[in-house]
């Protein structure tokens, strides 16, 4: 049985959806004033996984992501860039739907603008207002965090510690208590604004998504995802919201947070001079390989990104492609072992066990060093290199990077001829010369490997 940890209880649960076998799962999207980073790309590869898991055993998941193109941050940057915040936001956008693309994320059912649901927030708001949590102040409404008891249940905080954070908690006169958070901002001078029952203005960050999940999935669903620095105060926010209109507890059975990646060691951030967008690393890598990268950790645990983590991916990603291009191929005709079905059920032990990816991956290796060694003793069959590369397959269905074939680069005349040349010298046996080639090409960034079928030339 499907087991995850869930947040709010803290400990592993056994999967049960409110309804049968249909999930509704809802991921926090992105603030569209920037591109997007790697800790993003941890998260959406992390749920990405999640979904096509569950799709793979039969769940009907209705995956719904919102994107936040109203906020404080889009009109700052709208300004210092002298545009529209609605154009920015469309513009950055349109560039995190190229980058999730480039990452093989394609399992979310809707994409939701926070702008296109002006009604439904307007409605929670009025209903907040009606039942007393929510007031009046001076620049907007906000919801009064003293009026509801379980504030901070999610993320362990007393309703004082609450008020003492200050993680993007709204600064403004005449609030009540030091925690509470905006539904409602009125309008300031060439600021965007829809009119509502109170002052012209604009929703507050933590209204758009409890607007948006009511609308597709009603007062109560089975999961919530999102990093794990959304805790306080944005799923607090919700759980407080939600929880206050529909009388209902819990909001979402299920909480997932993904852990915090760092690099080497230190948080990601412009004024460290270390903070790298997913565009980027595709500047310098592929896809497939942050694709990996994320899903050799566990979602839960903390990631650290560093030039030794990527060094030893490339060689993992390498042994996959040799052993996937090693299975294709006519094997002797000896008894079959059978040897890949023990892997299948360590493989799916594991990813019942909270999405353990690391162990997954452990179980596919496990295959490659086991089929490796038949091969080589030549009992392999060719019914267990099938078996082997089905496995793959059914796994790829969720890893989405063991069958990703990277597009091949021409190798350029130079090295060509001097391969060529070195092979000339292989043949009159003139072994000196042929290694000065191998120096010469290893300089160049290139080795060669000589295999039954001619030399291969590859980039180093």
């Amino acid at each position: 049985m499907l087991k995850l940890y869930n947040t709010l209880s803290q400990k592993k649960e056994a999967l049960k959806p409110l309804k049968n076998k249909k999930v509704n799962l809802f991921v926090c999207g992105p603030t569209t004033y920037d591109l997007s980073h790697l800790g993003h790309a941890r998260t959406y590869i992390a749920f990405d996984m999640i979904v096509k898991y569950l799709r793979q055993k039969g769940y009907n998941v209705f995956y719904l992501q919102n994107i936040t193109d109203i906020d404080d941050k889009i009109i700052q940057r709208a300004k210092e860039k002298k545009t529209s915040p609605q154009k920015l936001a469309r513009y950055f956008e349109k560039e995190y739907l190229k980058d999730v693309k480039e990452l093989k994320i394609n399992s979310v059912s809707k994409y939701a603008r926070a702008t296109e649901y002006i009604k439904q927030i307007i409605s929670q708001i009025e209903r907040l207002l009606k039942k007393g949590y929510a007031y009046e102040a001076k620049d907007g409404i906000y919801y009064d965090i003293s009026k509801f008891k379980n504030y901070g249940r999610l993320s362990r905080r007393t309703a004082l510690q609450a008020e003492d954070a200050v993680s993007r908690i709204d600064a403004a006169e005449g609030k009540r208590n030091k925690g509470d958070f905006c539904l409602w901002k009125f309008s300031k001078d060439k600021e965007p604004k829809w009119k509502s029952p109170w002052k012209q203005g604009r929703p507050g960050w933590h209204i758009e998504d409890t607007a948006i999940t009511e609308k597709y999935f009603g007062p109560q669903y089975d999961i919530h995802g999102g990093a794990r620095d959304l805790i306080f105060p944005h799923h607090e926010a919700e759980i407080a919201q939600m929880e206050a209109i529909s009388n209902k507890s819990p909001l979402v059975k299920y909480w997932i947070h993904t852990g915090f990646l760092t690099i080497e060691g230190k948080k990601m951030a412009k004024s460290l001079g270390n903070f790298i967008t997913i565009r980027d690393f595709l500047k310098e890598h592929s896809p497939r390989l942050l694709r990996f990268l994320v899903l050799k950790s566990h979602y839960l645990s903390p990631l650290d990104y560093s030039g030794k983590l990527i060094s030893q991916t490339k060689k993992e990603l390498e042994r996959i492609d040799k052993f996937t291009e090693s299975m294709a191929r006519k094997m002797p005709k000896v008894k079959k072992t059978d040897f890949a079905s023990k892997y299948e059920k360590e493989f799916e032990k594991a990813m019942e066990n909270d999405f353990n990816t690391p162990k997954a991956m452990a179980s596919i290796f496990s295959l490659i060093n086991e089929g490796n060694s038949l091969m080589y003793q030549g009992k392999l069959s060719t019914a267990d290199a099938k078996a082997a590369g089905q496995l793959l397959k059914k796994a790829d269905e969720i890893l989405d990077f063991i069958f990703w074939k990277e597009p091949k680069k021409a190798v350029p005349k130079e090295i060509l001829n001097l391969i060529e040349l070195r092979e000339n010298h292989r043949k009159n046996k003139l072994w000196q010369e042929s290694d000065n080639i191998r120096k010469k090409l290893k300089e160049l960034g290139w080795y060669v490997e000589d295999t039954k079928d001619g030399p291969k030339p590859k980039k180093l």
